[in-house]
């Protein structure tokens, strides 16, 4: 194997984690998403020719999972409760493309140009795409929601955005005892939830407890280290945002939560 195809390979496996990411956010579900990621990787091993497409890996990585996502119907994750089958209704009436485009921009932070890249349109229409999607979903799924975040300055900043889109906030969190009282004493539609909390315990614990009250509640997870949850070694979250994070990060992550009302417990 030469120098170049080493490093190619070892591009790819460091960008991995964010095409899984990007894949179970775009189909709603973790095994969906995780499926299409591993069936770009087969056809990459198939036809290396695919990743010819621009000397970025990541780029191509991701081109190459557009190619075999579309050619197979751009399919969603199965519904498992009435609130992620209506989400896939409201998904039948939005304009195609838009939210992968959404999704590479707001979630995986690429540019428009490799966003055209890897959809193979031009920077106009993706940036056409990206701003159809963001007035399709906002004005489409509205709900409350519970924020878990122990940094007071950034819990007011998410609630303050949400609330701007059209949200209810429930409260906010600053442990997991904390959240689990709040989402008691009010049902959410989605939680917000950063992993590290004020007294040390976790955001994550804090969603399963919930959870085991509330089973198939959507939660968001915002973490500095979102390679540490990608493993594939246990259940994990289909949706997530990296620290620091933008406002288009929170607006886009929320609009595809409430979209699709299905998260996988956690177990840390």
């Amino acid at each position: 194997m030469t120098t170049a195809t080493t490093d190619n390979a070892a591009q790819i496996g460091a960008a991995l984690p964010y095409l899984r990411r990007y894949a179970r956010a775009l189909t709603g579900d973790q095994v969906t998403g995780d499926r299409y990621a591993a069936a770009t990787l087969e056809a990459i091993l198939e036809d290396p020719a695919i990743m010819a497409l621009t000397d970025n890996p990541k780029i191509a990585l991701f081109h190459a999972f557009h190619l075999v996502w579309s050619s197979a119907g751009a399919p969603l994750g199965d519904p498992d409760t009435r609130l992620s089958a209506r989400a896939q209704d409201h998904m039948a009436n939005l304009t195609p493309n838009t939210r992968e485009a959404l999704l590479l921009h707001a979630i995986e932070g690429f540019a428009l140009h490799e966003i055209a890249a890897i959809m193979q349109v031009d920077a106009e229409e993706a940036a056409l795409l990206i701003e159809t999607a963001t007035r399709e979903m906002q004005s489409s799924v509205s709900g409350k929601i519970l924020v878990i975040e122990d940094e007071a300055i950034i819990a007011m900043d998410i609630a303050g955005i949400v609330q701007e889109i059209g949200h209810h906030v429930t409260g906010i969190a600053r442990t997991r005892i904390e959240a689990v009282a709040l989402a008691t004493r009010e049902r959410p539609d989605l939680i917000l939830a950063d992993i590290q909390l004020a007294d040390n315990s976790s955001g994550i614990d804090a969603v399963n407890d919930i959870l085991a009250q509330f089973d198939g509640t959507p939660a968001i997870f915002i973490t500095a280290f979102p390679e540490r949850l990608l493993t594939g070694e246990r259940p994990e979250p289909v949706f997530m945002i990296t620290k620091p994070y933008s406002e288009d990060q929170i607006r886009s992550a929320v609009g595809q939560a409430m979209f699709f009302a299905s998260t996988e417990t956690l177990h840390a």
